[in-house]
């Protein structure tokens, strides 16, 4: 017997039986509840056919893509305006007190950095905590309503960073996106809790 073989269809008897199909005296009601390592494993392709991860990937894709022109928009300030953090960066400007003088801030390069900033502080907690929402089989509508709420969300914050718009604007896209991720902690605690 080949070892697939002998996985998917263990030897009958008391305490042996693995299968949920199997049936034996050890077993409350005679039906073994005990499945294999290879039953319990998440298939690739059941995993792309989840209708929700599948959207969570879709949305999670915006928004980092988002974070990552963040990081060319910081990267195009600094070039465009001369301001560098760092002395190595400006050493083709000259050397000495020449360079010294492109080692400055800029308002726009630390508003463009800060907006970034605040993408990795709320970008990273909705990837984990999406990614466990997304697995723990919730309702398909409200799953994107969740993700559709929070990419909306850091655009609109981004948005409201770099014109800027005045307050109360990125006040209330950040605390949407923050709620957004809060309640689908909420959700998985509440319907998956192994406390």
């Amino acid at each position: 017997m080949k070892v697939t073989e002998r996985l998917r269809n263990p030897p009958l008897g008391p305490g042996r039986c693995l299968s949920p199909a199997r049936i034996h005296s050890t077993c409350p009601g005679g039906v073994c509840k005990r499945r294999t390592k290879i039953e319990t494993m998440v298939d690739l392709t059941q995993l792309m056919e989840n209708e929700v991860f599948m959207a969570f990937a879709s949305y999670t894709t915006i928004v980092l893509s988002k974070m990552m022109f963040m990081s060319t928009a910081t990267a195009f300030y600094r070039l465009t305006r001369k301001v560098f953090a760092n002395p190595e960066d400006c050493a083709s400007f000259g050397k000495g007190e020449i360079a010294k003088k492109y080692l400055r801030t800029d308002d726009r390069v630390e508003r463009v950095r800060r907006a970034h900033l605040n993408d990795l502080e709320n970008i990273v907690p909705f990837l984990g905590i999406g990614l466990l929402y997304s697995l723990s089989g919730p309702d398909l509508s409200t799953a994107i309503l969740h993700f559709r709420l929070f990419v909306g969300a850091r655009i609109y914050h981004t948005i409201a960073y770099l014109i800027p718009l005045p307050q109360p604007n990125r006040a209330l896209a950040f605390f949407l996106g923050y709620g957004v991720t809060l309640s689908m902690a909420y959700r998985l605690l509440r319907s998956r809790l192994y406390l």
